[in-house]
């Protein structure tokens, strides 16, 4: 199965819970790359890029904290940057 690219808002419980951390975590364990950054009105929005079952492992790791809860999530198709290498925390 070839790479797929996703633009994703989250909302809930977001942010001050370690989230963008915690994605950081799962991404890089599961061979996901992309970004992930705080947004101001409290939601965290990121692009994901991987295989699917990947990115799904890496929602689904999310909604296994117990600090975190996700209200949300908006999931946007996006086309695959092939150039991109690694996972990054915006600030």
């Amino acid at each position: 199965m070839g790479m797929k690219r996703e633009h994703l808002i989250f909302t809930g419980r977001v942010q001050g819970v370690g989230f963008r951390y915690k994605a950081g975590k799962l991404a890089r364990h599961y061979g996901v790359s992309g970004w992930i950054k705080n947004l101001a009105d409290g939601s965290v929005e990121a692009q994901f890029q991987g295989r699917e079952e990947a990115l799904d492992l890496v929602i689904q790791g999310l909604h296994q904290d117990s600090y975190i809860r996700i209200d949300w999530i908006t999931r946007n198709p996006m086309e695959p940057d092939e150039k991109e290498r690694g996972f990054s925390v915006r600030y």
